[in-house]
């Protein structure tokens, strides 16, 4: 993503996620902060609400960080640059993964040397 208008707009884009994403981690760790009160008459019914806001928490503090290090490519200058081939990764793979670091083919690659080398140990006992 060599544009400096296209790393412009996919920057805001992405603090303007970030933002929202923070948001959203605020209002579920409010919930959280809440007392449980558990009926017997109606099971567990905020435990669970509360083990789902829990994963749901796990899963935005991922993006978040996924978010923070493609902002930090940004900065660095080299957003949207493989780092194995040093060729442009594909604009539709940056919106999906905006962390992305591998464009689709290295990405591939290293995914298919990793599973041969995992397909090749074999187990001593």
């Amino acid at each position: 993503m060599h544009n400096r208008d296209q790393v412009a707009a996919e920057k805001s884009r992405l603090l303007q996620e970030q933002e929202e994403l923070q948001n959203e981690l605020n209002h579920l760790r409010e919930l959280m902060q809440a007392e449980v009160d558990v009926d017997p008459d109606e099971g567990d019914g905020e435990i669970f609400e509360r083990e789902k806001n829990a994963a749901l928490i796990a899963v935005l503090e991922a993006k978040l960080q996924d978010i923070q290090a493609a902002l930090r490519s940004i900065e660095k200058g080299n957003y949207g640059i493989c780092m194995r081939c040093g060729q442009p990764i594909e604009p539709g793979r940056l919106e999906v993964k905006p962390d992305a670091t591998l464009c689709v083919k290295c990405q591939e690659e290293v995914e298919r040397l990793s599973r041969r080398g995992r397909q090749t140990r074999q187990i001593q006992w």
